[in-house]
């Protein structure tokens, strides 16, 4: 498939901030002569990853060429890259699959009510941009300002906008900036696997605008993939009370995930 102007961009910038932050020493090659940029040089890199220093700069600079799966794996192994940052450079490069490629469809009604089944555990479903397709009671109760503030400007509630644009978010979830920034990586994630779809643009332009996090954290290309854990969450009446959540991808869109709630103080069941 090939790439579009602005995921070449991407990918370049991509390329660009994993080759600078590794070090020589890491990578065991010697210090040469005065460095102007942090990292490792585009030669030093192609030289680790068994191509041509040319190639390796065309690739960085964006020119429409076809990167093979053996020469992403070369880079991805000589770039130290995690699973989930090699899944971002195969489909920057335009090797995503054919279900990844595809756009959401529409949340069937029996999947909507999925998180109504899960009450009084807050429940809801998000999709790929972090609006909220669907949650139930106890999620509206332990998220207030989230869908308040939805409803009122009449759009979907959106997590992503929430966490940045809200000055309530700062306060109620206790570990702010460690849970902004992964989101922001899980966004970028997402966003990568549908180069100049309008839901990502319109948001990622929202959040630089309103967000100085955001504009400082967007250019380090962080990826992440959806996945549970612990919050501690700020709750009026009951102080700050660690919960566990657990995300669930749907089989039929994977973007879209499920995420279920519990407090340690409920019952089990």
């Amino acid at each position: 498939m090939p790439k579009q102007p602005g995921q070449r961009r991407e990918l370049s910038a991509f390329l660009r901030s994993r080759r600078e932050r590794i070090t020589p020493d890491q990578v065991g090659l010697p210090q040469t002569g005065r460095r102007r940029t942090p990292g490792l040089r585009r030669e030093e890199l192609a030289l680790l990853a068994g191509m041509s220093a040319t190639w390796y700069t065309y690739l960085e600079q964006g020119r429409d060429i076809r990167a093979s799966d053996q020469v992403l794996d070369a880079l991805a192994s000589a770039l130290r890259l995690d699973r989930h940052e090699r899944g971002h450079l195969f489909r920057l490069a335009g090797h995503a699959t054919a279900a990844e490629a595809e756009q959401p469809e529409p949340l069937p009604a029996e999947v909507a009510a999925v998180p109504l089944l899960l009450q009084p555990h807050p429940a809801y479903i998000i999709d790929g941009n972090y609006d909220v397709l669907s949650h139930n009671p106890a999620a509206a109760e332990l998220f207030p300002n989230l869908t308040a503030a939805a409803a009122a400007a009449d759009r979907p509630a959106n997590f992503a906008r929430w966490v940045f644009l809200d000055p309530a978010a700062r306060d109620f979830l206790v570990d702010w900036e460690p849970e902004a920034r992964g989101l922001l990586a899980r966004l970028r994630t997402h966003s990568g696997r549908h180069p100049g779809d309008p839901r990502y643009t319109r948001l990622i332009d929202e959040l630089h605008e309103g967000s100085p996090e955001v504009r400082a954290w967007w250019p380090r290309y962080d990826v992440q993939e959806q996945r549970g854990g612990r919050k501690r969450l700020r709750c009026p009446g009951r102080g700050v009370v660690d919960y566990a959540f657990t995300a669930f991808h749907l089989a039929e869109q994977p973007e879209q995930t499920l995420v279920v709630y519990s407090d340690d103080r409920e019952p089990a069941g």
